[in-house]
């Protein structure tokens, strides 16, 4: 998967599921995408909170686009989570969490959201081991499926799973006559007391920490969800 900024929980329903997670960081980047926002929520509404980024570009790898956060900035995005979440009950917990993300030395907006993932992973006590396509696999030549077949058996693997989007990108026909077997994986939703009536779910997984125990989130809603 593409390295987003604070995914939301059903990246993480796939980073629980595998044994390797591959960020997959030397592919276009996507603009207007989710590798440099996702949403948080501000006054019981979904608000995005995003990274601005130096000449991002479809026309660039995702590994080659430099974030912009300055000092000022990073302390207008501080100051926003604080002032929507100060009232949470994990806000102790997941506000040093956030800061640590943000205030990381890493230039690029690849290494920050990977951070941020690998941050959350570790406060969630998820045992996946995680690898980036940049370092270790050497085969961007290879076509779409062809390169993730080409990974999964450089991995000695014969199992792989992908984001649900993935089923109108690649035929599970096509990867078995190669000798593996493709499942996505389709999130179910977990709802979970906000501070409004009214739940606003698929929200950057910020939210889903700010309001539940580490426990319930890798126990129950991180196993909330079927292979397809």
């Amino acid at each position: 998967m593409q390295p987003y900024f604070f995914p939301y929980i059903g990246y993480f329903q796939l980073i629980k599921a595998v044994d390797t997670f591959v960020f997959y960081d030397d592919v276009n980047y996507i603009t207007r995408g989710w590798i440099n926002r996702n949403k948080i929520l501000i006054n019981n509404e979904a608000k995005y909170i995003t990274i601005p980024c130096k000449g991002a570009s479809q026309n660039k790898l995702i590994y080659d686009v430099e974030h912009a956060l300055d000092d000022r900035k990073r302390g207008k995005l501080i100051k926003k989570i604080k002032f929507s979440y100060s009232k949470a009950p994990f806000f102790d917990s997941i506000f040093p969490l956030f800061k640590r993300v943000i205030n990381q030395e890493e230039k690029t907006i690849a290494d920050l959201a990977i951070r941020s993932i690998i941050e959350s992973a570790d406060y969630l006590g998820l045992g996946t081991s995680f690898k980036t396509s940049r370092e270790n696999y050497n085969n961007t030549e290879l076509d779409a499926a062809d390169r993730l077949i080409d990974i999964c058996k450089q991995e000695d693997t014969t199992n792989y799973i992908n984001a649900l989007g993935g089923q109108k990108l690649y035929d599970k026909s096509y990867f078995e006559d190669k000798g593996i077997e493709l499942s996505f994986l389709e999130p179910q939703e977990s709802e979970y007391q906000q501070f409004g009536d009214d739940f606003v779910p698929w929200l950057s997984i910020i939210d889903v920490l700010m309001f539940n125990a580490p426990e319930k989130v890798k126990g129950d809603m991180l196993e909330s969800y079927k292979l397809v």
